[in-house]
């Protein structure tokens, strides 16, 4: 095969290959020997109509779509390996040639991943993360632990106040007419803890077991129904308790009933602190790399970005965020109507990060070839181990789906994105 390519613009061109006439005469052979199954003619019995009688009632042409469908993906992965092409889209096809007895010669104009011009992406310098944990976060964890064993009391005349739970009856209504969804008794809902529509908790502190409300409150204008987004409505509200959170005693019995491991409550601060220490560093190594990736990508120059490659991962992350939500048993209709959006809103939502996330694959790929980034026997084994750790898989059960070239590509862009992170230094 001889392919040539011819740049166009600045991340596109066209791609002329050939298909060799003997390979489209076995081919031709092939399609006739499937077509002719369903075919019956004068004199032969069904399928057994010979390729002269064929070629005479049909033409040969007729069978050369289905040969060149059978054809065109092996000779055009072909010709992009030969002419040395990086495609990042669908190629537009044309025919250039079909003729009988004749190679067959096809074009492609074919969009390519662009140029990209390294900058500084080692040894950079990115800004000092915090590390240190005070002992105001120690003591607000044990307050949020403190408030996770605390009971709920009933307070027979004292009025509600922010984190307290009140049990209440509600009829939503707008223009005087009840509205889908907007009726519940005996709901329980904690004061303060903005679950209800804005306002809404507000106008119950102060209210009393017995007592009747009247709420009345604006629905945001991003609220997922619409006809009451932006809308004013009326709630009559009736409490039948009031509960108080009765909190435990800071001692050692409280630290035993927090955490099991732990005898008495300096053991449980100091288990707290060290905790939060390894939460702190994790978030601040991520935070480092994050940077220093971001500082790489800024330190990069990416010539006219295509725009099928930002289509294609908000597709991509669209995909992938759908199948997690079909996977918790929300099907994409559901996980629409429930949130009062539509798919395009979700390709909107994902569009932002998506040229983000091409130009740092871009600029990972572009030092993997700087560096000439190999992967080893050893470096395969040690992806295969990490990665049936990961899912609890068996090592054989990973290497049938994972070929090695997917798995050395793997490799070499994880060593090229440690070159860019793990060399960088806080200041």
């Amino acid at each position: 095969m001889t392919a040539k390519w011819e740049k166009k613009g600045t991340n596109d061109g066209v791609l002329t290959f050939e298909i060799d006439k003997d390979t489209v005469a076995k081919e031709l052979t092939t399609t006739f020997n499937k077509v002719k199954k369903n075919l019956s003619a004068p004199g032969f019995r069904k399928g057994k109509i010979s390729r002269q009688l064929f070629n005479k009632m049909y033409g040969e042409a007729s069978l050369y779509e289905d040969t060149l469908n059978a054809l065109l993906p092996k000779a055009y992965d072909a010709a992009v390996i030969e002419a040395g092409i990086d495609p990042v889209a669908q190629p537009k096809i044309d025919i250039e040639s079909m003729e009988a007895n004749s190679d067959w010669v096809i074009t492609a104009e074919v969009i390519v991943k662009p140029e990209v011009k390294l900058g500084e992406y080692k040894n950079l310098t990115v800004e000092k993360q915090d590390r240190e944990v005070t002992e105001e976060e120690v003591e607000a964890a044990i307050k949020a632990k403190q408030e996770s064993l605390a009971e709920l009391v009933i307070k027979e005349t004292e009025p509600a106040v922010n984190g307290d739970t009140v049990v209440i009856d509600y009829k939503g209504m707008k223009d005087g007419v009840a509205f889908d969804g907007g009726t519940a008794d005996n709901h329980s809902l904690e004061l303060g803890s903005n679950s209800f529509i804005p306002g809404f908790e507000e106008q119950l502190v102060g209210a009393k077991a017995g007592d009747e409300v009247e709420v009345k409150v604006t629905f945001p204008e991003e609220y997922h129904s619409e006809d009451l987004a932006g809308a004013e409505a009326i709630f009559e509200v009736k409490v039948h308790e009031v509960k108080g959170k009765e909190l435990p005693e800071l001692d050692d019995e409280f630290a035993k009933d927090a955490d099991e491991e732990v005898e008495t409550l300096a053991e449980l601060k100091e288990k707290i602190r060290k905790e939060l220490e390894e939460s702190k560093e994790k978030a601040a190594e991520e935070a480092v790399h994050e940077l220093a990736m971001q500082q790489a990508v800024a330190n990069a120059e990416i010539v006219d970005l295509p725009h099928e490659m930002v289509h294609d991962e908000v597709h991509r992350s669209m995909d992938e965020f759908l199948n997690n939500m079909q996977r918790q048993g929300i099907a994409p209709d559901m996980y629409y109507q429930l949130t009062g959006t539509t798919e395009a809103d979700l390709h909107t939502q994902f569009e932002g990060e998506a040229e983000t996330r091409v130009k740092t694959n871009l600029v990972i790929e572009a030092v993997s070839k700087v560096e000439d980034f190999e992967a080893t026997d050893e470096d395969i084994q040690k992806e295969l181990e990490t990665l049936a750790e990961s899912y609890n898989m068996e090592i054989d059960a990973v290497r049938k789906v994972l070929t090695d070239d997917m798995l050395k590509h793997d490799i070499v862009l994880k060593k090229a994105l440690d070159v860019i992170t793990e060399t960088a230094k806080e200041a």
